[in-house]
């Protein structure tokens, strides 16, 4: 009976196989030093190296100096502070964090960058407990992080940043940008209980209390908005009679001045003048 049975156990076995889901691959962590994580697939998708100099990013020294501290004690295996850079968009926020890690892992053996959707931070806590079996080092960057959905969110990061009973992982330091220091939509109590809004207001700000590092850009003035255009056009030998004048113009356009109004100034140039670009 058991020899009769023994092929359709198998077709059944085979059937089990194709229906459940791939395993995923063992991810190559020494192919790049830039990754972007997918939680749906457990994989890690290399990216090129960030081109971006931190000597580029100019009227945010005070923040290029705190963030790179932390991140050096972190790749030395030194106590420091998981970060949240927050500010006025367009302040070179996330352009700090990534040219930040490059400039450091220039130097720094193994340390790695993760990027997360701001829509999947739920499995963050599963993402760090994966992580904290590698032997590298790694930065996770989460980009313009909010909680639009409420406070699940928001709890699973803090489980995250707290480990549970296995406490944080030592190899895994997380950074966010954000619009707002704590992290809750502005339309946060529209169409909810006052009570309800109150809980979850609660669960958000007690998160932005995990980050130990705070670094705050604030708006940038004319002075350091033309700086940062005169570094970019003498960096990349952009030259311009009326460089001054048309940068302003071209931020007047845009309703306000940022390292982002400033390189998106520069990019029009560079087209202007027949000119390539790093990014």
């Amino acid at each position: 009976m058991t020899h009769e049975l023994e092929p359709v156990l198998n077709r059944i076995a085979e059937a089990l196989e194709r229906l459940a889901p791939p395993r995923p691959l063992e991810p190559a962590f020494g192919a790049a030093r830039l990754f972007r994580h997918d939680p749906a697939s457990g994989g890690f998708h290399p990216a090129p190296d960030y081109p971006l100099p931190l000597d580029a990013l100019v009227g945010v020294d005070r923040q290029k100096e705190r963030f790179v501290e932390n991140l050096q004690r972190f790749a030395g295996a030194l106590p420091c502070n998981h970060a949240l850079l927050w500010g006025v968009r367009g302040t070179g926020k996330s352009s700090l964090a990534k040219a930040a890690f490059m400039h450091v892992a220039a130097k720094a053996k193994g340390l790695k960058l993760v990027e997360v959707d701001r829509d999947q931070v739920t499995a963050l806590p599963d993402l760090f407990d994966f992580l904290r079996m590698r032997p590298e080092r790694f930065l996770v960057l989460c980009d313009d992080l909010s909680f639009e959905e409420g406070a699940a969110a928001a709890k699973a990061l803090k489980s995250a940043l707290e480990g549970g009973v296995s406490g944080p992982p030592a190899n895994v330091l997380f950074t966010a940008t954000s619009n707002r220091r704590h992290l809750m939509p502005r339309d946060h109590a529209e169409g909810r209980g006052l009570i309800a809004s109150a809980e979850d207001a609660e669960e958000e700000v007690s998160v932005s209390d995990r980050f130990g590092l705070w670094i705050g850009f604030p708006p940038m003035d004319q002075a350091t908005y033309l700086d940062a255009v005169r570094g970019y056009a003498e960096r990349y030998g952009l030259h311009a009679d009326d460089l001054d004048r048309r940068a302003l113009q071209w931020a007047q356009l845009r309703g306000g001045r940022s390292g982002r109004v400033a390189w998106q100034f520069i990019r029009d140039l560079a087209g202007e003048l027949g000119k390539t670009l790093p990014l």
